[in-house]
C-alpha cells in the first residue's frame, strides 16, 4: 500500500506540474501572437538570436541546478538528514549567485561582439543586454525551486512557473510596442528600418526578466512560510554528521558537471544552428533582413507549437528524477523499470497525436493563431519537423531517468555525438542541397532520433530495460490516425458552412475527442492508471457512465 501511494503521489506530483507546463505554454502561445504580429519575422529573429545565447548561458549557469539540488536534497531526506539537506540548498544559492552574478556581467559586456562576430546579426545586441541580468535570477530560481520538488513538492515550482509566464506574457507585450515606438524613432534619425523590429525585440525580452523576479519572490515568500515546519523536521534529525560546506560545494559541482555538460550539448544546438545559419546565409549573398525574418519564422511560429508536448515531456523528467533516486537507493529493479515505463508511456500518449496534429492542422492551426504573417513556410516547416516531437520527447526523459539512476556521463556523450552528427548535416543541407531553414529543421530531426537510440541502449545496458512497444507506441499511432481522419473530414465538411477559423477550432475538439475515445476503448489507458490521475475517481466515474472504458 505503501509502495502505490508512492507511485500515485509521483503521478500526482508530475501530472502538477505537467499541468503547469502546458497552461505556460498556453500562456506563451497566446502572448506570442500578438507579440509575433508587433515584432514582425525581423523583429523575432533578433529575439530569437538573442534568446539562444541566453539559453546557452542559463545552461551554463543555471540549467542544471534544479535537477541536481532536486537529486541532493531528495537522496538526504529519503535517509532523515534534513539539516544536510538544508546545507545542500544553502550552498547551492551561494553558488547560483556567483555562477549566475558573472556569467551576467560577461553576456552584459561583451554583448555588442557577440551579437556582431559571433552571431552575425548586430542588431540583437539591444534584446541580449536586456536578457543578461535575467541570468543571475533565473539561477537563484532554479536552486529554490530544486528545493521544493527534493521535498517532494511540485506545487511551488508548478505555481512560480505560471506567475512567471503570465507577467512575462504582460510585460513581453507592453514592452514591444513602447520599444517599437523608440525604435521606429532611432529608424527615421539613422535611415535603417531594421532599429524599429530591434528594439521591439528588445522590448519583447522585459517581460522574461520581470516574469522571472516576480517567480523568485514568490518562491522566497513561500520558503520563509515553508521554513517553519522544515526547522521541525531537522529538530527530528540528530546524531547524523553534518556536512562541510567544501564538501557540498565539491559534491554540487561534481553532480552539476556531467548534468551541464548533457545540458549544454542537449541546448546548445538552437545556439550552434543559429550561428552556423548566418553565417552561410551571409556568405551564400542572402540580405540579413530575409535570413533574420527565416529565423523569425522558426523561433516565432514553428518553436512556439513544438514546444507545447516539449513541455509536458520537460515536466515529467523533472518529476521522475526525486522518485527515481529514491527508488534506485533500494535496489529494485522491477520498481525501477515500472516507473520508466509508467512516465515513457504518459509522455507517448501526448507526443504521439501531437505530431500527427501538427502534420495534419499545421497550416490552419497557425492561421487561427498568426494572422499578421503569410503562415505557407511555417506550415511546411512545422509539417516536416513534426515527427521530431516524438524523439525529443523520448529523449528527454531517457535523459532525466539516465541521470536519476546516477549515470551521469553517458547523457554527455550519448547528446556530444548526436551534436556532432547534427551539426554535420545541418552544414551538409545548407551548402550542398541549400535547403536554408528547412536544413535547420531537418538536421534537428536527425538530433532527436540518434539521441533516442543511443540513450535506449544506454538504459538497457544500465538496467535491462527494454521499452514496452503495443501500449506505448502502437495504440497511440492508431488512435492519432483515427484522430487524424476525423480531423480531415471535419475540416472538408465544416469548411462548407462555417468560417475557416470557426471549422479549425471545431476541428481541434473533435480531434481530441476522437482520441481520447480510441485510446480508452482500445485499452491503451486502462482504469487504474487513470485514478493515479489527479481527480482520477471523477474522470474514471465519467469514462464508466460514458462506456467508454475497456472491459
Amino acid at each position: 500500500m505503501a509502495k502505490k501511494r508512492k507511485d500515485k503521489n509521483f503521478l500526482v506530483q508530475g501530472s502538477i506540474l505537467a499541468f503547469a507546463g502546458v497552461l505556460t505554454k498556453i500562456i506563451g502561445i497566446v502572448y506570442r501572437v500578438p507579440l509575433v504580429n508587433i515584432v514582425g519575422n525581423e523583429g523575432m529573429g533578433y529575439y530569437n538570436v538573442a534568446f539562444f545565447i541566453y539559453i546557452v548561458a542559463l545552461t551554463l549557469t543555471s540549467y542544471s541546478l534544479p535537477l541536481a539540488v532536486s537529486k541532493l536534497v531528495s537522496a538526504r531526506i529519503a535517509t532523515g538528514e534534513y539539516k544536510n539537506a538544508y546545507r545542500v540548498f544553502k550552498g547551492a544559492v551561494v553558488f547560483s549567485i556567483v555562477a549566475g552574478g558573472a556569467v551576467s556581467i560577461v553576456i552584459f559586456v561583451f554583448a555588442k561582439s557577440i551579437a556582431s562576430d559571433m552571431m552575425s546579426l548586430e542588431l540583437s545586441v539591444y534584446a541580449l543586454r536586456v536578457l543578461a541580468p535575467c541570468i543571475l535570477v533565473v539561477a537563484v530560481l532554479g536552486v529554490m525551486r530544486g528545493f521544493f520538488q527534493g521535498n517532494g513538492s511540485m506545487v511551488p515550482t508548478a505555481v512560480s512557473q505560471v506567475l512567471e509566464q503570465i507577467v512575462n506574457a504582460a510585460a513581453s507585450i507592453i514592452g514591444a510596442i513602447v520599444l517599437l515606438k523608440t525604435g521606429e524613432k532611432i529608424a527615421a534619425e539613422k535611415g535603417s528600418v531594421s532599429y524599429g523590429p530591434a528594439y521591439a525585440a528588445a522590448g519583447g525580452t522585459i517581460g522574461t526578466v520581470l516574469g522571472a523576479v516576480m517567480a523568485l519572490a514568490f518562491l522566497l515568500l513561500t520558503f520563509f512560510a515553508y521554513r517553519k515546519l522544515y526547522r521541525k523536521k531537522m529538530k527530528t534529525d540528530k546524531g547524523k554528521p553534518r556536512e562541510r560546506y567544501g564538501y557540498i560545494i565539491q559534491i554540487l559541482l561534481s553532480t552539476i558537471a556531467p548534468v551541464l555538460l548533457s545540458a549544454t550539448v542537449y541546448n546548445i544546438s538552437d545556439f550552434v544552428d543559429s550561428a552556423i545559419f548566418n553565417r552561410i546565409m551571409d556568405v551564400q549573398g542572402v540580405p540579413e533582413v530575409e535570413y533574420a525574418s527565416m529565423l523569425g519564422i522558426l523561433g516565432g511560429q514553428y518553436s512556439t507549437l513544438i514546444n507545447v508536448p516539449l513541455s509536458i515531456s520537460t515536466a515529467l523528467a523533472a518529476a521522475v528524477i526525486p522518485s527515481l533516486v529514491a527508488t534506485a537507493k533500494t535496489g529494485n529493479r522491477k520498481q525501477i523499470h515500472r516507473k520508466i515505463q509508467s512516465v515513457t508511456r504518459f509522455n507517448m500518449l501526448i507526443a504521439i497525436p501531437s505530431a500527427v496534429g501538427f502534420i495534419v492542422l499545421a497550416r490552419p492551426i497557425l492561421d487561427l493563431l498568426f494572422t499578421a504573417e503569410d503562415n505557407a513556410k511555417a506550415a511546411l516547416m512545422l509539417q516536416i519537423g513534426a515527427i521530431s516531437v516524438i524523439f525529443f520527447c523520448l529523449s528527454t526523459v531517457t535523459n532525466s531517468v539516465l541521470q536519476g539512476l546516477d549515470d551521469m556521463m553517458t547523457p554527455v556523450k550519448n547528446a556530444a555525438l548526436s551534436l556532432i552528427i547534427h551539426v554535420v548535416s545541418l552544414f551538409l543541407l545548407l551548402v550542398i542541397f541549400k535547403l536554408n531553414i528547412f536544413a535547420v529543421v531537418a538536421s534537428k530531426i536527425i538530433f532527436s532520433v540518434v539521441i533516442c537510440i543511443l540513450n535506449a541502449h544506454a538504459l538497457r545496458e544500465r538496467v535491462g530495460y527494454v521499452q514496452e512497444q503495443r501500449r506505448t507506441f502502437l495504440m497511440p499511432i492508431l488512435s492519432s490516425l483515427g484522430m487524424a481522419v476525423a480531423a480531415i473530414l471535419v475540416r472538408i465538411l465544416g469548411g462548407l458552412f462555417m468560417a475557416d477559423k470557426v471549422c479549425t477550432v471545431f476541428a481541434l475538439l473533435i480531434s481530441v475527442l476522437t482520441y481520447l475515445i480510441l485510446l480508452l476503448r482500445s485499452g491503451a489507458l486502462r482504469e487504474n492508471e487513470i485514478l493515479d490521475m489527479p481527480k482520477g475517481q471523477s474522470i474514471a466515474a465519467l469514462c464508466r457512465k460514458l462506456h467508454l472504458l475497456k472491459e
